[in-house]
């Protein structure tokens, strides 16, 4: 993988991704390359816990929109360009999806698609100064992979409009207190404390920490659309 890098240490498993520039974006080879890796631990059942990191001064800043791929679309097929338009829904589907107890960390901004992403996880981390912005409706878009429902899970429907249909700029401690974020952690610990909630997933008995997951996640997602 060029831009994913996946590091276990016991029951407990760090995935990196980073594009060498400042606002980390989705480019369609990076969300193959999460969905990838998210896909290589389907068959490993000693890993209890994934933190999923971004880079140090961002998450995410959402979809590569000068991605050349993007271009390289408007001249393919209907069925091309359908299955390229997927990749986003695959990638969150397949974090989601993941037996193991997930925990994303934020440091810096987690916009769009970055969003998308992280709410595909268990836990969210976010550092004090961090934020969450989905600024695709200001963008004439939908909020699309998945993400409308498991926003509304986190939130509740008036906070979901709030954040998806207002694009309010959802800083740390708001996340926190909404349900969007998990804990708050000092500027730069973020990644400790995320290892932190893993290491105490990885403490559990690793059956039924997946047989818990999998009959809270039934519940939650049983009237999703």
């Amino acid at each position: 993988m060029n831009h994913v890098e996946i590091r276990r240490e016991g029951r407990v498993a760090v995935v990196s991704f980073d594009r060498g520039a400042p606002a980390n974006p989705l480019s369609y080879a990076l969300m193959r390359e999460l969905t990838a890796a998210a896909r290589s631990f389907d068959d490993d059942h000693e890993t209890s816990a994934i933190v999923l990191r971004g880079r140090a001064d961002n998450f995410c800043m959402g979809f590569d929109l000068k991605d050349p791929e993007t271009a390289r679309l408007h001249d393919a097929t209907l069925a091309e360009r359908r299955l390229a338009l997927m990749t986003g829904a695959r990638m969150c589907k397949a974090w989601e999806d993941l037996q193991p107890l997930t925990v994303a960390c934020i440091d810096g901004w987690c916009v769009g698609g970055g969003v998308a992403l992280a709410v595909a996880t268990d836990l969210r981390v976010v550092a004090q100064s961090s934020g969450l912005y989905v600024p695709e409706i200001e963008r004439g878009l939908n909020m699309s992979w998945g993400s409308v429902p498991r926003i509304t899970n986190l939130v509740g429907p008036a906070r979901a409009k709030r954040v998806i249909v207002l694009a309010e700029k959802i800083m740390a401690a708001r996340a926190l207190d909404w349900g969007l974020a998990d804990e708050i952690a000092p500027d730069g610990d973020a990644l400790d404390a995320a290892l932190e909630l893993a290491g105490r997933a990885a403490a559990m008995p690793p059956v039924a920490l997946r047989m818990c997951k999998q009959a809270i996640n039934a519940y939650a997602n049983a009237l999703a659309l």
